[in-house]
Parts: C-alpha cells; sequence; structure tokens
C-alpha cells in the first residue's frame, strides 16, 4: 500500500539520492489520475492561467482562482503532497498578507505546502512563512511572475547571472523552504546549486542533475497549443485523440446514429 507523501520523506530522497517526481494538477479527475501514476508531489500551478484559463502569462490569476484549483485537487485525496503555487501579488504586499494567503492555502484549500517565487528579495516573507510551520518549496532562476522584467522567457543564470541565481537558492534554503524549483536555467547551474543546497531542488528547463524534475501536465500530454518549450518531452499526443472523438460525436448526433436504444430509458 502507498503511503502518504510528506515533507520530511521528501527531503529523505534527496539525502538517499533518489528523484523526486512532480507534475502539475488543476482539477480532480487530473490530480486522481496523475496520483495513481506514482507522483510524488503535485503542484497546483498558477500555469492554470496558461493551459487552462488561456492567459498570455500567469499574472491575471487570482487568491480565488487558485483555491478553486487546489480544492478541487485535494479532493481527490492524492497519496502525492500537494503543493499549492501562491499566484502574483498573494505575497509581495508584506508578510501579513502573504501570512493570510499562504494559510488560507492549508486551511481552505487543504493544501500541505506552498510554492513562493523569488530569491533574495522574498526571503523574509518565505522566513515569515515557515516560522508559523507553513512548509515552503521555494522557485528561483526564471521566474513566470517576473515576466516583464526579464522581457520574455528567458534562459537565467548565463554568465554574470549564475552568482545570483546562487544566491537565490542560498537565501531560500536560509529563509527555511524545504525544497526549490530551478527553472530555466543551464544545466551546469543547476548541478552546482543542487550539489551546494541541502534541500532538494526540483528543476524545470534546469537538466539531470537536480534533485527532481517538474513539468505541466498539458505539456507532457499535448494539450496545450500555445508553445513547446525545448526541455518538455511529450509523453502522449491527446489533442488529436480528443478532436477525433468530438468530430465522431458531432457526426453521429447529425446522422441520427447517437443515441440508441442502446443509450435511452424504457
Amino acid at each position: 500500500m502507498r503511503k502518504k507523501m510528506t515533507i520530511p520523506e521528501i527531503m529523505q530522497m534527496k539525502q538517499e539520492g533518489r528523484k523526486v517526481t512532480v507534475l502539475t494538477a488543476y482539477d480532480y479527475p487530473t490530480a486522481r489520475l496523475v496520483d495513481e501514476g506514482g507522483v510524488d508531489a503535485i503542484l497546483v500551478g498558477d500555469s492554470a492561467g496558461v493551459v487552462f484559463s488561456g492567459h498570455e502569462n500567469t499574472l491575471p490569476v487570482t487568491m480565488d482562482e487558485m483555491l478553486y484549483h487546489v480544492k478541487a485537487v485535494t479532493r481527490a485525496r492524492p497519496k502525492a503532497l500537494v503543493v499549492a503555487d501562491m499566484p502574483f501579488m498573494a505575497c509581495q504586499c508584506g508578510e501579513v498578507e502573504a501570512l493570510k494567503n499562504c494559510g488560507r492555502m492549508l486551511q481552505e484549500g487543504g493544501a500541505e505546502a506552498v510554492k513562493i517565487e523569488g530569491g533574495t528579495n522574498m526571503a523574509a516573507i518565505i522566513r515569515a512563512v515557515t516560522e508559523m510551520d507553513i512548509p515552503v518549496m521555494g522557485h528561483v532562476g526564471l521566474t513566470p511572475q517576473s515576466v516583464h522584467r526579464m522581457g520574455g522567457y528567458r534562459v537565467q543564470g548565463r554568465k554574470d547571472q549564475a552568482e545570483r541565481v546562487i544566491e537565490d537558492a542560498l537565501a531560500v534554503q536560509a529563509a527555511g523552504a524545504f525544497a526549490v524549483v530551478l527553472e530555466g536555467i543551464p544545466s551546469k547551474l543547476a548541478a552546482r546549486i543542487t550539489e551546494q543546497l541541502a534541500i532538494p531542488t526540483i528543476g524545470i528547463g534546469a537538466g539531470p542533475a537536480c534533485d527532481g524534475q517538474v513539468l505541466v501536465i498539458h505539456d507532457i500530454l499535448g494539450l496545450c497549443e500555445k508553445y513547446s518549450p525545448k526541455f518538455v518531452k511529450r509523453y502522449a499526443d491527446l489533442g488529436p485523440v480528443i478532436t477525433e472523438a468530438s468530430r465522431q460525436y458531432v457526426s453521429e448526433v447529425k446522422e441520427g446514429l447517437f443515441p440508441t436504444e442502446e443509450h435511452s430509458f424504457s
């Protein structure tokens, strides 16, 4: 029988050299299915704003929207650890607001941890949250909520930027985070950070040396037509399957082939 994943177990996996697997989910059926696949953690990401709601970036996503998705995921009662993404401006307005919003993710949403983007600039917030016994997963490197400052979704940490990313990761660890996402940075830099940190690094576009990996579920299933990042591996192509099923349904209804007696009540 598979046990419920806990934060101490996630941290122990680094010490034992076991890779941590993370996928996103935004609803009940997807959470149930990825959990049956054996994933260690489910990230209810603000990426929902792009792949679920159709926005161009994650900035429009609100606390209420994130709570809706977190509640749907936790209703699946997954064995995986559920981590709730803190959307833009949920933690940037000071410690009191951050504590309130992070607390809502656990109290109302049922999440077991939150994820906060930012390094040295968010270290004080992360420390305040963790001191209230709310577990935090950090996120440094390419931080999507900083898309305008970065001038787009560009690889971070090249050349003179490398030390800044290292400082960010160390600051997140010192502030009490139990793990940190490394996004969109060179593989060698991710390897350096993973070697220096005592907490697990979870890579997305950061190469194979990280202690674990995270991908967006819509990307690995071929359900996001907006973009296809280099770091994504498509494990299934469900887009054409869904389109064809819809086409067959439309055709059968129009031709009077569905419903039949088999699908009707007497």
